[in-house]
């Protein structure tokens, strides 16, 4: 069989159908819900997934563990042999979905991208635009054991930055930093769903919340991208995403790619970092 290659950092259900018998595409389900939100991605894996689907846990086993920070990146080393266990190659095509149809697979698209991956995408409208189609699901335990896979993590530092990287920036201006909470949070006009968060947003940040990018929880066209990044930033500008826990932020930075930026940094530590430290400064 000839070597696949993805048409684009974004995948649609009939490419993802058509392809989905490749021997090095790998489809992961990366679904995670917000705290106070009843689900549970892995059991919903169990109960529900795109055949051949792999479960990818980045909020409590693929994410540094050191810290009270929510699923924060793991060191290169942790995360090639989590990986390695699912069975991910230096070779492997991988499409990542989530059961909300676009809101936690672009974290891991990320992930993975920051970790030196070469063909990744995230699946246009997840598990429901795949349910629409009526294409096949499979459930339960997978029946065959996954061989360890030989996947060499090369981490990208500059996809990832940290509170001082982003409070440099709050003074310099070097990189727009954009947000993708809601209005009401950015602008402190509700409280944040996290205990003990201060609510408002970094100095100088601008607000582009994730759900403005995304129609039916699918991406917008590329051109319509375009006109929404460009109002806020050229491309010739660096960004940072930030949201309130590094989740929401690539799906910004999924958008940006799209469009066009290839300047773009994720702030891991996000709100859920920032608004809870009182050394850093918040404006509402």
């Amino acid at each position: 069989m000839t070597s696949l290659t993805l048409p684009s950092e974004l995948v649609s259900v009939d490419w993802l159908n058509q392809s989905i018998d490749h021997p090095d595409l790998m489809v992961l389900d990366a679904s995670f819900f917000m705290p106070g939100v009843e689900r549970d991605g892995r059991l919903e894996w169990l109960d529900m997934r795109i055949p051949g689907a792999v479960f990818f846990d980045f909020h409590r086993e693929i994410c540094l563990h050191s810290t009270n920070l929510p699923h924060m990146m793991p060191s290169s080393e942790d995360f090639q042999t989590s990986v390695r266990k699912l069975g991910i190659n230096q070779n492997t095509v991988i499409v990542v979905y989530d059961s909300l149809g676009i809101f936690s697979s672009p974290r891991v698209w990320w992930m993975l991208k920051a970790m030196g991956a070469k063909q990744v995408a995230v699946l246009d409208g997840g598990l429901p635009a795949w349910k629409d189609k009526s294409l096949a699901l499979e459930s339960g335990a997978q029946s065959t054991s996954i061989a360890v896979g030989d996947f060499i993590a090369d981490y990208q530092d500059k996809m990832f930055c940290d509170a001082q990287q982003v409070l440099k920036n709050t003074q310099t201006n070097e990189r727009i930093i954009i947000d993708a909470r809601s209005a009401e949070r950015f602008s402190a006009k509700v409280p944040e769903p996290r205990e003990g968060m201060r609510s408002g947003h970094m100095p100088n940040a601008k607000n582009l919340p994730f759900a403005s990018i995304l129609s039916n929880q699918k991406m917008h066209e590329a051109y319509q991208l375009s006109v929404v990044f460009n109002a806020i930033a050229p491309k010739d500008n660096g960004i940072i995403f930030s949201c309130g826990s590094g989740v929401t932020a690539c799906i910004l930075a999924l958008g940006a790619t799209l469009a066009g930026y290839k300047d773009i940094c994720v702030y891991d530590g996000s709100w859920t970092e920032w608004g809870g430290s009182a050394d850093l400064p918040v404006v509402s």
